[in-house]
């Protein structure tokens, strides 16, 4: 799978996890919690991921750190009615979000209404400034279908994507490397034929250090071995950074319960 040894493995995807508190009995102690294990001895994760009214309170926090703070809108569901989803994105923006995780209306893309999910991913990357960065969750667990799979993840990228997301980590079936390898191949193909720069990040259920390298394994197998890094690749997660300082650390710590 990969010359690299498993503590190079866990360096390698260290800064590019998005440390991620999206539980529904979420406080704020909680969120500082997250944010004091951002910066490690090992370097820093690339992101905290929390509810949009915790953007405040991590922007602070993590103020100087390097640190990026993400949110979530149209979460989980995915149904809310686009005018809601952009006032949702506004706010976050305002409060200082550097990323936002819109959950695509993946039902009603099921149901054949692919123009409501493209153009509400149109209207809410109108309203993140650059640099701020726009992540398409598409909940690929709940899609199923391969050949839709890859049409979500076209009218993402076409809709102003900055970032296609396997999932919310809230269904049963999260991220999984069938839908990854669809993904990326989406992705290689924009890359390709239209010069368009797109991330992946994989969420939900990612907890050890071979999950991570398998996800790794698949990035560069598609996209080339110097394609990964924070800017084109994150891993949605709340417990895998304590795998990857465990083994780092050489400690065999594992990963905690979570998203």
């Amino acid at each position: 799978m990969s010359d690299l040894s498993q503590k190079d493995i866990a360096k390698r995807a260290l800064g590019l996890v998005d440390l991620t508190n999206l539980n529904d009995d979420c406080t704020e102690a909680d969120v500082s919690a997250l944010t004091s294990r951002t910066v490690t001895d090992h370097g820093s994760v690339a992101a905290v991921c929390i509810w949009p009214k915790f953007v405040a309170q991590a922007v602070r926090e993590l103020s100087g750190t390097g640190v990026k703070v993400a949110t979530v809108v149209n979460f989980p569901a995915g149904g809310t009615e686009t005018t809601a989803v952009v006032a949702e994105t506004k706010k976050a923006i305002e409060d200082g979000a550097d990323e936002i995780d819109l959950v695509m209306p993946y039902r009603g893309f099921m149901e054949g209404r692919k123009g409501f999910a493209e153009e509400q991913i149109i209207r809410v990357k109108e309203v993140i400034p650059a640099p701020a960065k726009l992540k398409v969750i598409l909940e690929t667990g709940e899609i199923k279908d391969p050949l839709l799979i890859h049409l979500a993840s076209e009218i993402a990228i076409g809709a102003g994507a900055d970032f296609i997301k396997t999932s919310t980590g809230k269904v049963p079936v999260n991220a999984t490397l069938e839908a990854a390898e669809i993904m990326l191949t989406a992705i290689e193909e924009a890359r390709r034929d239209h010069q368009k720069d797109v991330g992946f990040k994989p969420a939900g259920g990612i907890r050890t250090v071979d999950d991570a390298a398998a996800y790794l394994a698949l990035a560069d197998k598609i996209m080339g071995h110097n394609w990964v890094s924070a800017s084109t690749f994150r891993f949605g997660a709340s417990g895998l950074l304590d795998a990857l300082i465990g083994e780092i650390e050489g400690s065999g710590a594992t990963a905690g319960e979570g998203y």
